[in-house]
């Protein structure tokens, strides 16, 4: 089963935190100290808000998966396509060991595909500056960006 994965970068935690909780009516699932994610049923999203974002707002949106052959199915679908696609496969990011394959569509805003194998205690072990989200993709090739957060180089690159 899929999920809608969205990421916010936020400056103040708490406050966004207080704001997510009551307009979705529930507590954060986890919370770290410069992160927090809601996984809601209803509607069946993953919501992750953090400060490590290189700009507030959103930072990429995505695809969770439950299984692996459900990965595999939208990466066949971006090879078919003939999508620029960076391959990061497993890593451990945003306090989690997943399985990640990166796009940007055509208005630059990256899109992760990606299956979630086990929670971390740590972000990343990428080494990357604090405000640097460790999900950001280099710049794909021959993709055009309006997006700053796809040129960054975030840990995950």
């Amino acid at each position: 089963m899929k999920r809608l994965h969205i990421h916010i970068g936020v400056e103040r935690l708490e406050e966004a935190i207080a704001f997510y909780g009551r307009l979705l009516g529930a507590e954060p699932n986890k919370r770290k100290p410069d992160y927090a994610k809601w996984m809601l049923e209803d509607p069946r999203v993953n919501l992750a808000i953090s400060t490590r974002a290189s700009t507030t707002g959103v930072d990429h949106l995505g695809i969770q998966v439950e299984e692996e052959h459900e990965l595999k199915e939208i990466r066949q679908r971006l090879q078919v396509g003939n999508l620029p696609v960076s391959e990061e496969g497993e890593t451990l990011c945003c306090y989690a060991k997943s399985d990640k394959s990166w796009v940007l569509d055509p208005a630059g805003i990256p899109w992760e595909a990606y299956r979630t194998m086990e929670d971390a205690e740590i972000f990343s072990t990428h080494s990357a500056p604090s405000n640097t989200a460790c999900c950001e993709p280099t710049r794909l090739a021959g993709a055009q960006s309006k997006n700053p957060a796809s040129t960054s180089s975030g840990c995950c690159s």
